[in-house]
């Protein structure tokens, strides 16, 4: 019997294989050939016309200028359609054309004219940033220009670039000069741009032609994976909540997607989006139609549930790992109820929102709506306005193991969250660490280095679920409150001149919560305070830690000084048991399938001590001066 059963697997995976196809792609290809390797296509787009469940596409060397839409999806985990590129090659999709031709205007200026034809139907020149929650920059277009893979900053007259001034808040001043404008007929696009010294007819120089590089033109192309490529220099448009969600990839809601080992820059606004349908709202509350902004987007997430099919089977369980993001100016990975039961992990972002000259309610590394079930892992989150920012519906999520430092204004922003939410073994290292405006976080086992801060939002209803389903329990307001700090390490200076009233735990003294808060087994050094009510817990008032990270060879270092525990200091393992429940929810804190949760395992997954695990995100580090390794570049 058992023989037979083995035959039959083999003859199965045989007859699997068989029906694989494929296909490659060159620059040296021809897109009438058969997409053989001996014969390759030479467009990745006609490759995703004809690829089919199961097969796979590999692509060579090459700079690819195209929008591939794929037309197909591939039907389960197990008969996917992957786009991979081939093993040691480069390869990269830009969403911009070369450009040449340009004439001087003198001091610098040049200037250029393009037949609209250039754009098809999509120029990004006669586009403006626009959407819901854009609050200001709406005269910046989506268009953009490069010297030598750099983007120029735009100008809003003629003026602007003969008489180049940086936007007020631009953070390099003086790249901020490089300056470009536009003009847009019914036949012709006119480019000024003041390149210095440079001379764009003996430089490269690219601009925007396409909206994406990666994104089907219709939601529900499940199963495809995108590994390996570098896609950069896309007029994607602004990304809010409540619009389809263009990314320079993105997945258009849809399921099943592997995004990894991509590199993905210079996208106008975000890199990569999970974002949701046009079908359920695009853009109404721009157009004046909505009351609040909160009833409007409840009923977006009704339509979503009743109309687009929002839940688990239809949508989300993306895997977006190992990929490098930066240079985009709203968001490096965003989504809008499209990431539900999806992990994110791994990724490198950095460099958002640094050109600054628009700006809207969208802006961080990481940006979800409604991250239900959703893993966030193992991230490297640096020089964002913010860096994890999860948003309405954020139940079952788990947030840990990543890395935040430098981020404007907060590592963590969980805002108008019932829960509950666990946010575990986190370097949490930029000046605010968490500005809460949630209920029901549990957080553990952190390493603390900014402040706290808490915001309560009574005048908006946000929705909560039923456990680990988009089923609308309920709405309410977020009073604060119910959160869990166990086994942190908080660090603060030791200067009681650098201190404040959000310093710790302090913040959870200072303001009114509606809900018990729980706290114990914390270990604070410096100036930093303990919640009142807290359980057991360590003080070092005197002790500076001096945490530095320090990058070599692309890896990351974090150095700082621990003392010893005292003999006797007990902090508990972390537990379903221990957490409870979320008070508004009544979810427990658990596993997506419903099992019970324990943090077994510290930042850099060695096991914990069952009997007595050590605070902060590492498991006996040791004491005095260290120096860890927290971030392997790939």
């Amino acid at each position: 019997m058992m023989q037979k059963i083995y035959l039959a697997g083999l003859l199965f995976i045989m007859i699997t294989a068989s029906c694989t196809t494929e296909y490659h792609v060159s620059t040296a290809g021809d897109d009438q050939h058969s997409g053989s390797s001996g014969k390759p296509f030479r467009t990745i787009s006609k490759a995703a016309e004809v690829a089919q469940p199961g097969d796979v596409i590999t692509v060579h060397e090459g700079i690819y200028r195209e929008q591939v839409n794929p037309l197909h999806g591939g039907s389960s985990e197990d008969k996917r359609i992957v786009y991979r590129v081939a093993e040691g090659e480069r390869v990269e999709i830009r969403g911009s054309e070369i450009v040449t031709g340009w004439e001087p205007r003198g001091e610098g200026v040049w200037m250029v004219t393009l037949p609209n034809s250039l754009f098809g139907d999509h120029n990004p020149f006669a586009i403006n940033i626009a959407g819901d929650w854009l609050v200001d920059g709406h005269w910046n277009h989506t268009g953009e220009v490069y010297l030598n893979g750099e983007s120029l900053y735009e100008a809003d007259s003629l003026e602007g670039v003969m008489e180049p001034v940086p936007h007020e808040r631009s953070l390099d001043r003086e790249a901020a000069l490089l300056k470009w404008y536009a003009e847009v007929g019914e036949d012709e696009t006119t480019l000024w741009a003041n390149f210095h010294s440079a001379d764009p007819n003996k430089e490269l120089v690219e601009v925007h032609v396409r909206e994406a590089c990666f994104y089907p033109d219709q939601p529900g192309r499940n199963y495809i994976t995108v590994d390996g490529f570098h896609m950069s220099q896309s007029a994607t448009q602004w990304a809010p909540p409540s619009a389809e969600q263009v990314g320079l990839l993105g997945t258009h809601w849809s399921k099943g997607w592997i995004i990894q080992n991509c590199t993905i820059h210079d996208s106008k606004c975000s890199g990569i989006t999970l974002g949701k349908d046009r079908k359920s709202g695009h853009n109404e509350w721009l157009e004046g139609t909505a009351t609040s902004g909160a009833d409007y987007y409840n009923g977006i997430i009704v339509k979503a549930i009743e109309g687009s099919g929002w839940s688990k089977e239809n949508i989300g369980s993306h895997v977006v790992r190992n990929n490098i993001i930066y240079n985009c100016e709203q968001a490096g990975i965003c989504g809008s109820m499209g990431p539900i039961a999806s992990e994110v992990s791994g990724n490198h972002i950095y460099d958002i929102y640094t050109k600054r000259q628009f700006f809207g309610y969208e802006i961080g590394a990481i940006k979800f709506h409604a991250p239900i079930d959703v893993l966030i892992s193992g991230n490297l989150l640096h020089d964002a306005h913010k860096g994890i920012w999860v948003d309405w519906m954020t139940q079952g999520t788990r947030i840990t193991g990543n890395i935040c430092y430098n981020n404007d204004m907060a590592d963590l922003f969980p805002e108008v969250n019932h829960g509950p939410y666990l946010v575990d073994n986190n370097l949490f290292l930029s000046a605010t660490a968490v500005e809460n405006w949630s209920e029901s976080g549990a957080y553990v086992h952190n390493l603390i280095a900014g402040e706290i801060k808490l915001n309560p939002i009574t005048d908006r209803t946000t929705p909560f679920h039923y456990p680990h389903v988009t089923e609308i329990m309920g709405l309410s307001t977020s009073t604060l409150g119910d959160d869990r700090f166990y086994n942190n390490i908080f660090v603060g200076p030791v200067d009681s001149a650098a201190s404040n009233n959000f310093s710790g735990l302090n913040a959870y003294n200072q303001k009114r919560h509606e809900f018990p808060v729980f706290a114990g087994h914390n270990i604070y050094y410096g100036n930093f305070l303990s919640f009142e009510e807290e359980e057991e817990h360590l003080i070092k008032p005197l002790h500076q830690v001096d945490i530095h990270l320090e990058e070599r060879d692309g890896d990351l270092y974090l150095q700082m000084t621990l003392e010893d525990t005292p003999s006797g200091t007990a902090h508990p393992l972390i537990t379903t048991e221990l957490l409870g429940a979320a008070v508004r929810t009544g979810q427990s804190w658990e596993n997506p399938d419903g099992s019970p949760l324990q943090v077994d395992t510290d930042y850099f997954g060695n096991a914990r001590n069952p009997e007595n695990p050590a605070a902060g995100p590492f498991e006996a580090p040791g004491t005095g001066v260290l120096e860890l390794k927290v971030w392997n570049s790939r």
